[in-house]
């Protein structure tokens, strides 16, 4: 059986002092980005906005860095995956959880890998982390399709 698509519009968040912001939904033990699925008709950086709001508080008010689409097996729906937009936020941030999310928590890079994350966190979003540059001015010039 052909396995179900999922869009959704995620951010890797991360602060200076190269931490990651991880949430965790209620009724999974996976860490994942926040972000969500993308309504039909709806951008995905205004799904990423609309998420981003009603799961943890953060209200983007700059653009963010498109870092590409990426697939992985979904981590809390079986036999589907997920199709997803993902942006860069580097910000400060005290998380509000909202919604479904039960846990928002700062982590360092390594500490990341010692956790129990999602599919599309573990395969993509941690190697982006890795090659992300230390300034947004280091952006300039990559091309709109993506960074990598």
């Amino acid at each position: 059986m052909e396995p179900k698509t999922i869009r959704i519009a995620a951010a890797l968040i991360d602060d200076d002092s190269g931490r990651l912001l991880l949430v965790r939904k209620t009724g999974t033990p996976w860490f994942m980005q926040a972000g969500g699925k993308i309504e039909p008709g709806e951008s995905a950086i205004c799904a990423l906005r609309r998420e981003l709001d009603e799961e943890i508080g953060l209200c983007l008010d700059e653009e963010a860095p498109y870092l590409g689409q990426f697939t992985a097996s979904a981590a809390n729906e079986p036999q589907h995956v997920v199709i997803a937009d993902i942006f860069h936020v580097r910000v400060q941030h005290n998380p509000v959880i909202r919604a479904e999310i039960a846990e928002a928590i700062w982590v360092s890079r390594v500490e990341a890998e010692t956790m129990p994350l999602a599919p599309l966190t573990r395969e993509h979003v941690l190697p982006l982390a890795r090659a992300l540059p230390n300034s947004y001015d280091s952006y300039a010039g990559r091309e709109q399709g993506g960074f990598v």
